[in-house]
């Protein structure tokens, strides 16, 4: 079984990607896009796990508490690593450090159960496109450039997820397996 934790974005926002996305999209078409129908904020990716480790997993989630609504700004394009040699174009995230806390927090509530921690910073952002050939990245950045910051829009959340992922030839297929309440109230 394939896991992550995440945030969800709301359909205002989603829209709002989708739109920026496919103008995008029509400068650089050796990028590989993102289907953004199921996009989400990644707080950990747990990755594969034997079925009756879920269990598990799902009740350590529900062992985090004490975290406020966090307020999101969707704003701005970027690239990982860098805009010189582009490999991931994204969209960014704005957020306070709650955000970061909380990501801290299931990525130390999974270590305990023996999930490898991540060895990169956590950067909240939306991937929009992978990049793997330079044919078009001129294009690409000229067309971010002429942008400026787009604004993707705001909200603010009140819960993460736990999600099955299933990949599949038409992209993968998400499923959530449960939610978390920032109180510490399991949602389901």
């Amino acid at each position: 079984m394939r896991l992550f934790v995440a945030l969800d974005i709301p359909e205002s926002v989603r829209a709002a990607l989708v739109e920026c996305s496919a103008a995008l999209a029509k400068t650089c078409h050796t990028a590989r896009w993102v289907r953004l129908e199921g996009t989400h904020i990644t707080l950990k990716f747990i990755g594969e796990v034997p079925e009756e480790r879920a269990e598990e997993i799902r009740a350590a989630l529900g062992e985090i508490r004490g975290f406020t609504p966090v307020e999101l700004h969707f704003a701005g394009l970027g690239f990982f690593p860098n805009a010189k040699r582009p490999r991931v174009l994204w969209a960014g995230i704005e957020a306070g450090p709650e955000l970061a806390q909380l990501a801290a927090a299931v990525e130390d509530r999974v270590a305990k159960l023996g999930i490898e921690r991540e060895d990169r910073e956590f950067r909240p952002h939306i991937t929009l496109a992978r990049l793997e050939s330079p044919k078009g990245l001129d294009a690409l950045r000229d067309a971010i450039e002429k942008l400026g910051t787009p604004d993707f829009g705001r909200t603010t959340v009140r819960e993460f997820c736990l999600y099955r992922s299933v990949l599949k030839r038409s992209g993968a297929e998400y499923t959530r397996v449960a939610s978390y309440d920032f109180s510490g109230e399991s949602a389901s």
